[in-house]
């Protein structure tokens, strides 16, 4: 009797000790554009608050996070800030094709520190570089970033590119190169107006015209693997809570196409 009980203890030790070493399964993870961290974050709190796990949030640029993705991330949603890089994800087999929406929409601003008394930067050529004087104008890579790249079809739009493109001050993300700006090392800087919005520091120099380049648009996509808990956050941002909670930090509807 006295063996059996000790097998008895020997077996259940091993069992809760085997339990203990069963990794819980991690909350969804979602890779999102750095533009998003104010409008994401206040989602995952309202998604919190209705008694679901928060998700984890994970912010850069999207060229960044596609790389991640493609390189088998172990992620469940990803939000680029272009159509372009979530191609890119698509193309390498790492979304749910029908799953891919637009989640929202943006506008293109120029910004110049607050501090500054200087006139407002108008969107012409001999303005532009009075107002820059000898610094640089703060973005995020144009070869690669999606603001980047939004902003240089912008300045190339408006005749502005040639002007400004050696005096470039490259920025791994949109809000890398608002912090520049922030801390008054650029005169100038190009971002989204939610990031304009999100800072104290800053303020709109201009408004690029919406037909300067191309749509600013945000598609969403579950990946691969998503979990049940993913698809349900994924479904949440998508409701009209969801949208009404970007709209309130300043994201508008995603444009049409």
């Amino acid at each position: 009797m006295h063996s059996l009980l000790a097998g008895l203890v020997v077996a259940l030790t091993f069992l809760l000790g085997a339990c203990a070493q069963q990794p819980q399964e991690r909350a969804p993870l979602v890779l999102a554009a750095a533009s998003l961290q104010e409008a994401l974050n206040a989602a995952a709190d309202a998604w919190a608050a209705e008694g679901h796990r928060r998700p984890t949030l994970s912010f850069a640029a999207s060229s960044a996070l596609a790389r991640q993705v493609e390189s088998g991330a172990e992620a469940d949603l990803f939000i680029s800030a272009d159509r372009e890089w979530m191609d890119h994800v698509a193309q390498a087999g790492r979304i749910r094709p029908d799953s891919r929406r637009d989640l929202a929409g943006n506008a293109l601003v120029l910004i110049a520190p607050r501090s500054k008394s200087q006139p407002p930067a108008a969107l012409r050529r001999n303005e532009l570089v009075r107002a820059l004087g000898d610094g640089r104008l703060a973005m995020a890579d144009p070869d690669s970033v999606p603001a980047g790249k939004y902003g240089k079809a912008a300045l190339q739009s408006l005749d502005l590119w040639s002007a400004v493109e050696q005096r470039v001050a490259r920025a791994e993300n949109v809000r890398a190169a608002l912090a520049l700006v922030e801390r008054g090392e650029a005169p100038l800087g190009i971002v989204y107006a939610t990031d304009a919005n999100a800072s104290e520091k800053v303020r709109v120099a201009a408004t690029f015209p919406p037909n300067s380049h191309p749509p600013i648009t945000y598609p969403i996509a579950l990946l691969s693997d998503a979990s049940s808990e993913a698809e349900a956050f994924y479904r949440f941002l998508l409701s009209d809570r969801g949208r009404a909670i970007f709209a309130a930090h300043g994201f508008t509807a995603p444009p049409p196409g």
